[in-house]
């Protein structure tokens, strides 16, 4: 079983569609695996075992039949906390819907079932996805399957982790400022941030509709390998005839570029905010690798990055007081959890009204000039995150810019993946990300996959 429930969800489609794997056989072993791991877990909140049996048997029966639903054929999948699932509770983290049971999936939920994917159950996310500790007041914290003593990371902590620890191949994530990439690094898996406008946020606990806020937030798939985040992004992508921001951009195939033609700037201190040893090291390792390979690498920080950081920190703390008030009323929630109660210092009018006119003028122009740095570069190589794997409790103390190597990506829009290079202290594992232009996620994909082949990749944690 060891071995079944950390192959990647291509390779098991790809069996199901062989018949040298039933849908029921996967379902189980990673209903298994989530029975086991979870009690110290705590990364799956939800789980619907008798649904999700059915399912993979109505999808045998349809193999045997010479059917296949799509690509995703009997693929076993959890979902975020954060998003709807038809059926099944949905939270989002926040006591005000702890008992609320959606009748329809959310837009990208739907795609994946469509394509086949089998839903067993839902994963934690922190209170409206705005922390990044996975803790909330409804199901408590989870662990990483590395350090049980260390957080996932948020807000996507719970998916990672499960993923990681072998209960699902595929999930889908949120990232609003980091949150698939960085728990993606501390977790030790796959992960990408698509273009702003890509995914429709219908059915998500921070919708569309958040004002100057609207286009940080994007949903995207989490994987133990960079192959099925190129196999399973295409399906959810595109508008849902619902979120107003979403666009109908083709997505190209990673397979079709090769990564050695790509001009590549890297970095590993970006002059915001200290950065670990061992990422330091491991980004310099995954560089070196890829010059002595014959990849086209600079050593170059993309322009602006303190600016580009202070501008994210102030916009975020001109909104975000307001923007959670709206949605804590929107859901009923009279007392918030411990973990938004910072966000929540601000003026009582925060958020609230006509935003500096001024600061959205810099954003733009800071966003114009960061996005002339591609016509030099195709690609950047550079940390997911300042830190490695944290000590319970100790995400609270971080400020907007601890997250600095991710959080600008979510100002300017553009994709950001993250796959696992190297170890570091404590076995912990490194992530390294990969940035490209605007609508080029075949770009940071194929760089991804590029790096992952030749520095390993996934290994399974201890738990």
């Amino acid at each position: 079983m060891s071995e079944l429930i950390y192959r990647s969800a291509s390779w098991i489609a790809d069996a199901i569609r062989r018949r040298e794997l039933g849908c029921r056989e996967i379902a189980e072993a990673c209903l298994r695996r989530i029975e086991q791991v979870n009690p110290s877990l705590n990364a799956v909140v939800q789980l619907v075992p008798e649904r999700a049996l059915a399912e993979a048997d109505r999808l045998d029966a349809e193999v045997a039949r010479g059917e296949l639903r799509g690509p995703l054929h009997g693929v076993p999948m959890t979902i975020k906390d954060s998003l709807d699932t038809a059926g099944i509770v949905s939270t989002g983290g926040t006591l005000g819907r702890r008992d609320h049971v959606p009748q329809a999936d959310a837009p990208v939920v739907a795609r994946l079932r469509a394509a086949g994917a089998v839903l067993l159950g839902k994963s934690n996310t922190p209170e409206l996805t705005l922390s990044a500790e996975t803790s909330n007041e409804i199901y408590g914290r989870t662990s990483n399957p590395y350090d049980l003593a260390r957080s996932p990371g948020g807000s996507s902590g719970g998916s990672a982790a499960i993923i990681s620890a072998g209960g699902a191949a595929l999930e889908i994530g949120s990232d609003t400022g980091g949150s698939i990439r960085e728990p993606a690094h501390l977790c030790g898996i796959a992960g990408i941030k698509p273009t702003a406008g890509r995914t429709p946020r219908s059915g998500h606990i921070v919708p569309w509709g958040g004002g100057v806020l609207d286009g940080l937030t994007v949903l995207g798939p989490m994987a133990r390998h960079v192959e099925d985040l190129a196999l399973s992004l295409p399906l959810i992508c595109g508008p849902d005839g619902e979120d107003p921001a979403m666009v109908a951009a083709p997505v190209p195939d990673p397979a079709a570029l090769d990564p050695r033609g790509l001009r590549v700037a890297w970095y590993a201190a970006n002059g915001v905010g200290p950065l670990a040893a061992d990422i330091e090291r491991v980004l310099d390792d995954t560089a070196r690798t890829l010059a002595a390979d014959g990849f086209s690498l600079t050593a170059r920080v993309l322009p602006g990055m303190p600016r580009l950081a202070d501008l994210t920190t102030r916009l975020r703390e001109a909104t975000n007081p307001g923007l959670i008030r709206r949605l804590l009323a929107r859901y009923g929630t009279e007392r918030p959890g411990p973990d938004l109660l910072p966000y929540l210092d601000g003026p009582r009018g925060s958020g609230e009204t006509l935003i500096d006119p001024e600061l959205l003028e810099q954003i733009d122009a800071a966003r114009g000039h960061a996005l002339a740095f591609f016509r030099k570069f195709d690609a950047v190589l550079c940390p997911p995150s300042h830190a490695l794997a944290r000590e319970h409790g100790s995400t609270r103390e971080d400020a907007f810019s601890d997250w600095s190597y991710v959080l600008p990506l979510n100002l300017l829009g553009w994709p950001g993946a993250v796959v696992r290079a190297g170890t570091g202290r404590g076995d912990l594992p490194v992530g390294v990300q990969v940035v490209a232009p605007p609508w080029r996620e075949d770009i940071a994909l194929a760089l991804a996959g590029a790096i992952e082949q030749r520095m390993g990749g996934f290994r399974p944690p201890p738990v």
